[in-house]
């Protein structure tokens, strides 16, 4: 096993000694409201090739990020499990649209969105460690739509674990919601949330920094504020790079962008030595990212409801790890601009951590108008049914792609769980795989509730006392 590698708060002042894997699993959110990030890199392993099957890439990739917690045999007993359940034996293909253009299909999981190739992992990582320790824990958890579903499907049932997933009220497509409440699991519970994803986020946060409901209940989280969801999302990158480029030459990735941490995981397989030429972030009409690459000021505006909900966000959480590694780890500046962005929605990045961003990051968006225009112009040119988020990295990546590169653009959900937009599109209604289909049928479960700390506490302490 190699040696544990240390993770530290992204607003640490330095004198924190740093957690192993586990504890940061179990931890999520740092006690200084900071994410937590290794603070080393390791290389990327030697002997990943376009035939190695995914199960091996994993286990190669995640051991020396998980080592003291987990070693080689249970990464491969964890992984066989979560991507059993994958409708397609490469777990992650890759599909040819064209010369230089590919699409990277991360939707085959159980709940049918990008999320499952991580969370899969996550609930098993954490459901072993909780046994090891003899604890329990409660997981609390804000969704624009798919993080929710595929934590609910990957913790129901699972021993010494209740979950609480926040979804904001009516912002989310009706397959998405019904993928989380149709859950009869006893330790899942849903809320309602009258406000936007980023207040579900908020409140999510304010809840790990009140240190007591943190210690009474066992606070742990799953979205992607929680470094174990980033990590397992480097695996695919890799696979899909060795897929499309055997040689080992460079490769970009068009990623569909509201919270970061997809992009983020194309960012650290980048520093762990892949050949990545652009990564490109594609937003919706809530551009904020997009116009933080244009301007470098971060500016947050109203959220506004768009054909493509799970990026539907105005605070992107993950940005935070690539500032404090673009400000050359300076954990105190970070909490400084995140705080004067919290005062005055609005704050001028310093130039030398733009130059690094925009060394390896590159923005563009696409509004609704444009969104259906992609659907229906792939859809005529190949066939093939987009869902709309994977729209707007297809667009992104028309624009930007450059020839000689391949081009992988993510494709994070099935077209099945967004028919509307669809269906207007191309005039085809996708229909949701079989086994999923019975959502449709099954009765629902959650409450809707006011965008109130009070009340979340209180529910946590329900079924987490």
């Amino acid at each position: 096993m190699a040696d544990p590698i240390g993770y530290i708060s992204t607003r640490s002042d330095g004198s924190d000694e740093p957690l192993g894997f586990g504890d940061v699993l179990l931890a999520g959110l740092a006690p200084d409201g900071g994410l937590y990030c290794p603070v080393e890199i390791p290389a990327l392993p030697d002997g990943i090739t376009a035939d190695t099957p995914y199960v091996e890439a994993a286990v190669a990739i995640l051991e020396p990020f998980t080592a003291g917690t987990f070693d080689a045999d249970d990464l491969a007993t964890m992984a066989a499990e979560a991507y059993r359940s994958f409708r397609h034996p490469d777990v992650c293909p890759v599909v040819e649209l064209g010369p230089d253009r590919h699409l990277l299909d991360l939707t085959r999981g159980p709940t049918l969105a990008f999320k499952d190739v991580a969370l899969q992992m996550v609930g098993r990582m954490l459901e072993r460690e909780l046994a090891r320790r003899g604890r329990r824990v409660t997981i609390v958890g804000a969704t624009s739509g798919d993080t929710g579903s595929a934590a609910i499907e990957s913790l129901a049932d699972k021993t010494g674990i209740e979950v609480l997933i926040l979804h904001p009220h009516e912002r989310v497509s009706e397959i998405q919601r019904r993928q989380m409440t149709t859950v009869a699991a006893p330790n899942i519970h849903n809320v309602a949330i009258r406000g936007t994803f980023d207040d579900c986020q908020d409140l999510v946060k304010a809840s790990f920094a009140d240190q007591g409901l943190r210690h009474d209940v066992g606070l742990a989280a799953v979205n992607s504020i929680n470094w174990a969801r980033v990590v397992c999302q480097i695996v695919y990158y890799v696979t899909s790079a060795r897929a499309v480029r055997p040689d080992g030459g460079p490769v970009s990735f068009s990623v569909p962008s509201g919270n970061f941490g997809n992009v983020l995981s194309g960012w650290y397989a980048k520093r762990m030595g892949l050949a990545v030429d652009k990564l490109i972030v594609a937003s919706n009409r809530n551009d904020v990212l997009t116009r933080y690459f244009e301007t470098g000021r971060l500016e947050t505006r109203a959220v506004e409801p768009s054909l493509s909900p799970s990026m539907d966000i105005q605070i992107s959480s993950n940005f935070e790890r690539a500032l404090w590694e673009a400000s050359g780890r300076d954990g105190r500046a970070v909490a400084e601009l995140l705080g004067e962005l919290r005062a005055s929605g609005s704050v001028e990045v310093p130039e030398a951590w733009r130059a690094r961003l925009d060394a390896d990051f590159v923005g563009a968006r696409l509004d609704d108008d444009g969104t259906i225009d992609t659907i229906a112009d792939t859809h005529a040119r190949s066939e093939r049914i987009v869902d709309p988020h994977t729209a707007v990295g297809l667009a992104a990546a028309e624009a930007l792609v450059e020839p000689g590169t391949p081009m992988v653009t993510l494709s994070t959900a099935d077209p099945a769980k967004f028919p509307d937009a669809v269906e207007r599109a191309i005039g085809i209604r996708p229909t949701l795989p079989p086994h999923a289909a019975e959502i449709l049928t099954r009765p629902e479960r959650y409450e809707v509730v006011d965008n109130d700390l009070g009340t979340i506490v209180e529910r946590l302490r329900a079924i987490g006392g």
